[in-house]
């Protein structure tokens, strides 16, 4: 071999080295040295943490699902008793949490009106702190791992906000604003502040700002989300972060202004509330409708939304065959392809980030950085084979 063929081989082996590099880079509280958020492909979010192995909204599920490679981990917040932001996602402790078993607490049972609707059990907000952090955490489903149950405990807003923070990349946050007309009817907060307006200033308490992709909100990425239009719309000039606005079933009003279905997503609708929003967060089944577990003929709902310039985040993707319609053959990565490059969507929210997170390792375009890198390899190798290597006897 010629001293030529070995200075190439030694610079390829060499390239191939220091281009590679682990899923994750060791743990570091210096913000400059931390792996960034992807944004070459449709955000992995992780759906109240990575809830499909671990109770939701809890510290080890939101852990798990940095650990499992999410772009954003997710949550709801709601208020205690005493004004304290905390995540969890229904309104009553009982189906998520362990309140049943604690016999000091069942003579809170309520009726209240949620939702234009009567709704009875143990509501977050007539518990305080203290109270709250009594309570362990348990799995919603059945149909999954049940050994983590009772063993977490409810976290408030801040808490969560560290886990992310503590991250050793940069992991973003996406909190939704939930049930706004509900805390603030039953939470009182000084000086006449709304629960919207506690919101934001835990966020600017952490350092969360910026317009979407700007050098800012990179560095601590944030969507704010809410089925609640006047929300997003009263904290538009209290900060800067992309917001996006979330939209039900076919069949059911928004919760603070009565608009239906067909209103919200019409295109008056969307050049309006493009001012104020980056993008929507639709159910899935309103975009590509169902009819005996087969998805239908799709909808133009993210044609138009596209064309308003709002991005689509649709939600929940579940793993479990129950969840799974049957033109996906109980697979949830044909699920993934099928939203992914038939749908384009630009996020996912997902119990199973996990898998989500393998499905696009495996299948998604590389960075521009990473292609002009495989492209360099590519020329290298071809001037390495117009080399002659002598064989030796």
């Amino acid at each position: 071999m010629n001293s030529s063929s070995v200075a190439i081989i030694t610079f390829l082996l060499l390239f191939i080295k220091c281009s590679s590099r682990p899923l994750y880079p060791l743990p570091s509280n210096d913000e400059k040295t931390k792996m960034p958020l992807q944004t070459f492909r449709p955000f992995n979010v992780a759906h109240r943490g990575s809830n499909g192995e671990l109770p939701e909204e809890t510290g080890p599920s939101y852990l798990r699902a940095i650990e499992e490679g999410t772009d954003f981990i997710e949550t709801d917040i709601l208020a205690s008793k005493d004004g304290v932001l905390m995540c969890h996602h229904d309104v009553i402790l009982d189906d998520t949490t362990d309140v049943l078993d604690h016999k000091e607490f069942l003579d809170r049972k309520r009726t209240y009106e949620v939702e234009r609707a009567n709704m009875t059990g143990l509501f977050i907000f007539d518990f305080t702190l203290e109270e709250l952090k009594t309570l362990r955490a348990k799995q919603r489903y059945s149909f999954r791992d049940q050994q983590y149950n009772g063993k977490f405990p409810i976290i408030t807003f801040e808490e969560y906000i560290q886990i992310a923070v503590n991250a050793s990349r940069v992991v973003g946050i996406y909190p939704e604003i939930k049930s706004p007309v509900l805390m603030n009817q039953h939470v009182k907060w000084p000086k006449g502040k709304r629960f919207e307006d506690v919101f934001v200033e835990i966020l600017k308490k952490y350092g969360y700002k910026g317009s979407y992709r700007s050098k800012e909100w990179l560095k601590k990425p944030c969507f704010i989300q809410s089925f609640a239009p006047s929300s997003l719309l009263h904290i538009h000039n209290k900060t800067d972060l992309p917001k996006i606005f979330l939209i039900d079933d076919v069949d059911v009003r928004t919760q603070d202004t009565n608009q239906t279905y067909q209103e919200i997503t019409s295109d008056h609708y969307f050049n309006f509330i493009k001012e104020y929003v980056v993008g929507i967060g639709p159910w899935k089944d309103t975009i590509v409708p169902v009819k005996d577990n087969y998805i239908q003929k799709p909808t133009d709902l993210i044609a138009r939304a596209h064309a308003h310039n709002l991005q689509v985040h649709p939600y929940t993707f579940r793993n479990e065959n129950q969840f799974l319609h049957f033109n996906f053959c109980e697979d949830p990565y044909m699920e993934y392809d099928y939203w992914i490059n038939t749908m384009e969507v630009d996020g996912l929210f997902t119990d199973f980030t996990g898998s989500l997170h393998r499905y696009q390792e495996w299948t998604s375009p590389r960075s521009a950085e990473e292609r002009d890198a495989n492209r360099l390899l590519q020329k290298i190798s071809s001037m390495i084979v117009k080399f002659e290597f002598p064989i030796r006897t």
